[in-house]
């Protein structure tokens, strides 16, 4: 009888650490996941969107392919690394100031070991930023890219470009509201009318100034 309470007691102590187990990697999975989940969504939507919006505004006064897929190359290049630079300095100006607050707190006594050590590794790192957002960017960016490299028709190699950027919009908007336990629909919904909206708007007043004669 002794053996089977010790048993029992013993099966609901695992129970019960693998429950706190799945408590703590939950949270500790939401709390280092929001800085690189932030760069890279954003980064990967932005090369997408831009890259897309640029070649359609090429593509509604010019025709040639190689004009097209040159001028998105120069984006996706020119995208990374702006998207890299600011992440960089916008993740570092909120590392110096979490680092300073850190002092502070230090100087005043509030501050143990323990603490100390755990406030370190929660702090920003603006190189794996930096990182994910120009590689994100530059992900989101090939696909209109590849999309038009190799359609010579050019009513054809427009209509595959919206094509295969609206069905990326869609999988970019469901991974990170998946990821970030947003409402799938909604997320889904407001990044492929933002991209629509985007390379309309370009498309459009590129061909009316093209049009015009400027």
């Amino acid at each position: 009888m002794a053996s089977l309470n010790q048993a029992k007691f013993d099966l609901e102590q695992q129970q019960s650490t693998i429950t706190n187990l799945e408590v703590e990697t939950k949270d500790f999975d939401y709390s280092k996941r929001s800085q690189w989940l932030r760069a890279a969504v954003l980064g990967a939507n932005d090369g997408l969107v831009s890259t897309a919006s640029l070649m359609m505004g090429v593509g509604a006064v010019k025709q040639d392919i190689k004009a097209m897929i040159l001028t998105g190359f120069a984006g996706l290049v020119a995208g990374a690394c702006s998207m890299a630079i600011g992440e960089f300095v916008s993740v570092y100006s909120q590392l110096d100031i979490e680092v300073a607050q850190m002092k502070r707190e230090k100087e005043r006594g509030r501050q143990i070991d323990d603490d100390d050590d755990e406030e370190k590794e929660s702090l920003p790192n603006p190189l794996q930023a930096a990182a994910a957002s120009a590689l994100a960017f530059s992900i989101g960016a090939m696909v209109p890219l590849l999309a038009a490299f190799f359609i010579r028709d050019y009513k054809v190699r427009l209509g595959v470009v919206v094509a295969a950027v609206s069905f990326a919009l869609v999988v970019f908007g469901w991974f990170g509201a998946v990821l970030g336990k947003a409402p799938i629909f909604r997320s889904v919904l407001r990044v492929l009318v933002g991209g629509w909206v985007a390379m309309s708007i370009t498309f459009g007043l590129t061909k009316l100034i093209g049009s015009s004669g400027l």
